[in-house]
């Protein structure tokens, strides 16, 4: 996702994604063996984290009890949970409100299994282990003090609303840089697109909202659109021409894809599209040859695929593939250009699935000629929809071998959104940050200017300005051609009960966009 934190899956699945535990090898006898061998050990604690490891960690990351309170796992994140297991009890019927065609899919993807895969005392042992070992009260972690200045002296803020709708949803912002113009997409099926002063050209109707743009060379943009926000897995989503003639590039049934590059991955001289199908419940990472429909490669079938770069990573001239993956799976993976089509895949980060990574950036920190990473981490549309003090932007540095270290960290709850750009043009790279999944108790701090002071030190500021919406989209660019870049913040509320508590703050309209014009020169 080149220009977008698109919050993707309004209930993401960044906490189970247990399906893949059907395939568990275990027969009835021995989990009636382990049990009862088990229950004669009177630490029953122990035999509660030895299940949860086996359950849990057969698909991600094992998340450790401290990761969230006691509240929240025993009345939202383990009864879902338990429903992945089987247990029809567990939890309310996960079907309903769904599609029929949802119902379908996940029936046939055996996500709520018929039969349960470990017994009723077991479930209890796991329950009481997380119940007894979580802490009341979310526990700081790794927090630090910042004292954030409320005003932004190096940018002017500008608010624009450039179509009558009472309720902003933009879905996109992405500037071409060939034309000087920019794409604005609205979650009611509408393009938009304005000239370098934001002044309105055109507006195009569309099959469903945009996630994604992809400018080829001498060809018009082609736009990648999502098939519905809600969480589904239906196949809805594609990727298509403005030019309506254009029958070349043309790929349809993708599910909710949210990100597309373009890169020469086979050195044939032609154009491939690699596509980033975030799905829900299932999903994929994938390469279509030349951008051929009926030529698609499968680089990883997991749903949660939402953002990539490419780069060559290891210096061999070829281009490589670095994606994150998102909906419980939670990492950072580089996939290596073998040649003749052929990748190898390295995992470089990867976190516990509450942690809901939701942005990356390949950048180059400390000036040493590897890419480093910016990571953000603030997904919180979930079962566990509390403030997690883990949440924020880290930098991860490359010793020039692809392993990455946690060099910094900023904790801000609800970051969806990190950019590093030498902002001041002083020699080292800025971060504007924005915080989607805030709850809005300090509305302003939904956007961040990160001033780089040298050696990973930062100064952050926010302005007044950013209280006035919800900020799900950010975009970077010189939008005035003046030499130094400009911010431009997207806002989209899902609800109205969003636009109510800033109406109590004394928010008394909410536009479409926020400019930040940098005044640098």
């Amino acid at each position: 996702m080149r220009n977008i934190h698109f919050f993707l899956a309004i209930i993401p699945l960044s906490i189970l994604a247990l399906s893949s535990v059907l395939k568990t090898d275990r027969t009835a006898e021995k989990t009636k063996s382990m049990y009862h061998k088990s229950k004669n050990d009177s630490d029953t604690i122990i035999l509660g984290r030895r299940l949860a490891l086996q359950y849990c960690q057969s698909c991600h990351i094992f998340p450790e009890p401290d990761l969230l309170d006691k509240k929240t796992w025993t009345k939202n994140v383990l009864p879902n949970m338990g429903l992945r297991l089987g247990l029809k009890d567990a939890g309310k019927n996960p079907y309903s409100d769904l599609a029929e065609e949802d119902v379908k899919v996940l029936k046939e993807l055996a996500i709520y299994p018929e039969i349960p895969v470990l017994t009723k005392e077991e479930w209890t042992e796991i329950v009481h282990y997380y119940e007894q070992s979580a802490p009341s009260v979310l526990i700081s972690i790794n927090a630090q003090s910042y004292t954030i200045l409320n005003n932004l002296p190096q940018f002017k803020p500008q608010f624009l609303t450039l179509f009558s709708k009472k309720t902003p949803q933009t879905t996109l912002l992405k500037f071409d840089k060939a034309t000087s113009q920019l794409y604005i997409g609205d979650a009611q099926n509408e393009l938009y697109i304005t000239d370098s002063s934001f002044r309105l050209k055109e507006t195009w109707q569309i099959a469903s909202p945009t996630t994604d743009i992809n400018f080829a060379k001498d060809k018009k943009p082609q736009l990648l659109t999502i098939g519905t926000i809600r969480p589904s897995d239906q196949k809805q989503g594609q990727l298509t021409s403005l030019d309506t003639t254009d029958k070349n590039y043309n790929i349809q049934n993708l599910q909710r894809p949210v990100c597309v590059v373009t890169s020469d991955l086979n050195k044939d001289g032609k154009e491939d599209r690699i596509i980033a199908q975030f799905g829900n419940n299932s999903g994929k990472l994938s390469w279509f040859d030349a951008g051929d429909s009926q030529k698609e490669h499968v680089l990883k079938t997991v749903p949660g695929a939402r953002r990539v770069e490419v780069h060559d990573m290891n210096g061999d001239n070829k281009p490589d593939i670095v994606a994150l993956m998102a909906q419980a799976y939670e990492e950072v993976v580089i996939f290596y250009n073998q040649g003749r089509g052929k990748f190898r895949e390295k995992k470089v980060l990867q976190f516990p699935p509450v942690y809901g990574v939701s942005y990356f950036e390949m950048v180059d920190f400390n000036n040493d000629g590897a890419l480093d990473i910016l990571l953000t981490n603030g997904d919180n549309w979930d079962y566990s929809a509390i403030k997690k003090p883990y949440h924020g932007v880290r930098i991860y540095l490359n010793d020039g071998r692809d392993n990455f270290k946690e060099s910094f960290f900023f904790s801000l709850f609800g970051t969806s959104k990190a950019v590093a750009r030498d902002f001041d043009k002083d020699g080292d790279l800025d971060i504007a940050v924005t915080a989607f999944y805030t709850d809005l108790d300090q509305p302003e701090h939904s956007f961040l200017y990160l001033q780089n002071e040298g050696n990973l030190t930062f100064t952050p500021f926010s302005t007044p300005e950013a209280a006035y919406g919800k900020w799900l989209t950010m975009e970077v660019g010189d939008f005035d051609k003046d030499g130094d870049d400009d911010i431009i913040l997207g806002s989209y509320f899902h609800t109205v009960g969003e636009m109510t508590k800033l109406i109590f703050r004394g928010v008394d309209f909410f536009p479409q966009l926020l400019v930040l014009k940098n005044n640098l020169k």
